[in-house]
Formats: structure tokens, C-alpha cells, sequence
């Protein structure tokens, strides 16, 4: 592992947890990422008929009860629900619950939309009998804040807790500030990450009139980035967190840890509400700042878990910012974007991305770009097409971009 600046803690992965469209616990989801086994169908939450995009990648067999009282369940919007379960398995896994002080962990769990379904539902009641049936949970179930609050809640985490809104880039974001807050000892852990579930008619609709999704309901040849045929992304659900820890207090407790976190990148393009900026300044200067604060090289050892979101725009001003930064070099670099396979899980994009970096890091396998088949000039980068491939890996980069401009990326090393 590398060493840390002078007089800045050194920041460690000590426990990961998910609930994913492709396995709701990171060993299942880890297998079937490897395998190449996606996780779109038919929408079965509510009847997509009529609609343009008719497929999603939703979250199946979700037992909640498994993680949260049942009194609690009905009060509980399905965002926060999803961001709970990843958090007790990340939280189980690292053992770190009652070896910590409680003023020394924190949370930072965020999500792109909050409980946008309780939204809707409320708003519906609210239309058909009135306000005065507005159940009094609403404003805590809706907000985008509860997520992280009901987990510091739940583990007694009276650290510092942030719960960020960035869009797509909302878990990078989450993780890299959780990092920077350890790093400069402001905490020696941090639950980490992002949750969403926004598979609902409103949603859905948003997104399919700004050209987002995939017009294609073909769920083998939907969610497929970097090829040419590439029309949108699939919507996806889910959570993916992080227990990051300071790396001495991570050794006197003798955890078991993943990796190192070597650098972070944070930047906008103040450019579009939607688009990328086309010469990919800021996705580009992100990358750098990570990379620079890692003291790390680019080479065919580094993996980069890309956006890449399957949208013409995006793919195609990421791989721009990808050669901006490394070069030649870029050729030799394996990228793969793991959205084939999970659809886009908004706010949680970045935690379920996060967490494969982490596990290529590990086994050394990197999980396929499925359903690559048509090259685009534009995007002429190693995608590790539709097979898993075994390469030496020690260092990741995971990248997340969100509407607005927000750019996001975390550097993973051995």
C-alpha cells in the first residue's frame, strides 16, 4: 500500500454491502457481474404499457424484514430501505460495530432522488381525499437526508454525518468526502455510499422525455455502452456502501481490509443541466486530481469502472476525458462499465460501482462491458467486451458523472 502524506491519515476499505438488481449481498452480486448475467426485464412495480421504455433493472426478491423492524417498514420509504440492508452488510462484514468510539464514526450516505415514491403516493392521496390524510411520515420518509440518518441511528454513529445530493455522482461523492474526513482525522470511520428507488411512473417518464433511456426494450440490447447502437440508459435501483476506516485504528482492531483509498477527484463543468461538456474539460480534470492526490501512473495495471451510462453523449465525452488524461496510455488500459449489467442506480450508481473496483482489486478478474458488439469510432478504448478477463490489476479508478456538470472519481489501490 502506498504511504500517506505527512501528517494525513492513510484510509482503508474494511467492509462492503449491496442490494443490486444482480444479487442483493456482494458475493451473489460479485458472481453474476463476472458471469456477464444482467438484471433488466419487464417493469412488474407498476403496468408500463404505453410507454416508450417498458423495461427496467429492478431489484427482485427484497425482503426488508430481514433488516428493519416491521413496525418500521411502513415508515420507511424503499430508498432508505435498500440503503439500511447494504449497511448492515457492510457494516458485518468490516466488525466494526463496538470497536469504535461513537463520536468517531460517521455517515455519509446519499441519494439522487430520495423517496420519491412516498412523494407520489402522498401526492395521490393527497389529490383523491385531501391533505388531512397526509400520513405524518411523509416528510421524514421523502426526505433525502433519512437515509443516512436512520443508519446513524440504528449503529449509535455520532460522527460526522452527510448525506449528499449530486445526481448520479451523489455515492462517489459520498465516499470521496468520507475519505477526505478521515484523511484530515476528523473521523476514524465512515459508513459510506448511496441509495435510490425511483422505478415508478413519474420517473420513468422524466427520464424517457429527456432522451435518457434506452429506446430499445430488447433487455439483452438495451443498456449497452460504448457501442455503437448505444440510444440510453436503463433504469436501475438499488445500494451500495462502503465502511472505510482509518488505517491504523484499522490494524490495532486487526481487520481485514480490501484496499487502500489513494486519491479522490471532485469537479463541475458548469456547462449543461443534462449534457456532458463536449471536450470533457471537467471529467477530464477530475480524473488528474484523482490520480495526482494517489501519486499513482496510468498503465495496463490500473482498471477504470467508468460512468458509462450507454447514452451517446456521455460514453463519448468520457472515453475523451479518459485520453485527455492518460494519453497512449489510454489503449492499454482495461474499462468497463458495469451499467451493463445493473442499468443505472442513479444516486447509488457510484456505491455499486465502488464496491466492483473493489472486488477486481481483489480476485483480479474485471467484469465484462456486456452486449458490446458494434464498435464506435469515437469509442476506441479497451471495454473488456462481454467476457470477464483475469489481468493484474492494482490500482482501480471509479468515475461517476451527474446531471449538472457534478464529476466524480475515487483511485482504489493495493
Amino acid at each position: 500500500m502506498l504511504m500517506g502524506d505527512l501528517g494525513c491519515n492513510r484510509v482503508v476499505v474494511t467492509g462492503l454491502g449491496c442490494v443490486s438488481p444482480i444479487g442483493n449481498d456482494v458475493k451473489v452480486f460479485w458472481q453474476n457481474l463476472i458471469a456477464g448475467k444482467h438484471g433488466f426485464g419487464e417493469i412488474t412495480k407498476f403496468d408500463a404499457a404505453g410507454l416508450r421504455t417498458t423495461i427496467a433493472a429492478e431489484v427482485k426478491d427484497f425482503h426488508p424484514e430481514d433488516y428493519i423492524d416491521k413496525s418500521d417498514i411502513r415508515k420507511t420509504d424503499l430508498y432508505a430501505q435498500y440503503a439500511l440492508a447494504a449497511a448492515a452488510q457492510a457494516i458485518e462484514d468490516s466488525g466494526i460495530i463496538d470497536r469504535i468510539e461513537p463520536h468517531r464514526i460517521g455517515v455519509y450516505v446519499g441519494s439522487g432522488t430520495g423517496g420519491i415514491s412516498t412523494f407520489i403516493s402522498e401526492t395521490c392521496k393527497m389529490m383523491s381525499v385531501g391533505p388531512d390524510r397526509i400520513s405524518p411520515f411523509f416528510i421524514p420518509m421523502m426526505i433525502a437526508n433519512m437515509a443516512s440518518a436512520l443508519i446513524a441511528m440504528k449503529y449509535n454513529a455520532r460522527g460526522p454525518n452527510l448525506p449528499v445530493v449530486s445526481a448520479c455522482a451523489t455515492s462517489t461523492h459520498s465516499i470521496g468526502e468520507a475519505f477526505r474526513a478521515i484523511k484530515y482525522g476528523h473521523a476514524d470511520a465512515i459508513i459510506a455510499g448511496g441509495a435510490e428507488a425511483s422505478i415508478n411512473p413519474l420517473a420513468l417518464g422524466g427520464f424517457i422525455n429527456c432522451m435518457a433511456l434506452s429506446t430499445s426494450n430488447d433487455p439483452d440490447n438495451s443498456s449497452i455502452p460504448f457501442d455503437n447502437r448505444r440510444s440510453g440508459f436503463v433504469l436501475g435501483e438499488g445500494a451500495g456502501i462502503l465502511v472505510l476506516e482509518n488505517y491504523e485504528h484499522a490494524l490495532r482492531r486487526n481487520a481485514d481490509i480490501y484496499c487502500e483509498i489513494c486519491g479522490y477527484g471532485n469537479t463541475c463543468d458548469a456547462y449543461h443541466i443534462t449534457a456532458p461538456h463536449p471536450e470533457a474539460i471537467g471529467g477530464a480534470e477530475m480524473i488528474r486530481l484523482a490520480m495526482d492526490e494517489s501519486g499513482l501512473q496510468g498503465d495496463e495495471n490500473l482498471y477504470i469502472n467508468p460512468h458509462g451510462t450507454s447514452t451517446p453523449m456521455n460514453d463519448k465525452a468520457e472515453t475523451r476525458a479518459i485520453k485527455r488524461v492518460f494519453g497512449d496510455i489510454a489503449y492499454r488500459i482495461p474499462i468497463s462499465s458495469t451499467k451493463s449489467m445493473t442499468g443505472h442506480m442513479l444516486g447509488a450508481a457510484g456505491g455499486i460501482e465502488a464496491i466492483a473496483a473493489v472486488k477486481v482489486l481483489e480476485t483480479g478478474m474485471i467484469p465484462p462491458t456486456l452486449g458490446y458488439q458494434e464498435p464506435d469510432p469515437d469509442c476506441d478504448l479497451d471495454y473488456v467486451p462481454n467476457t470477464a478477463r483475469k489481468q493484474d490489476i492494482n490500482k482501480a479508478l471509479s468515475i461517476s458523472l451527474g446531471f449538472g456538470g457534478h464529476n466524480a472519481g475515487i483511485v482504489f489501490c493495493q
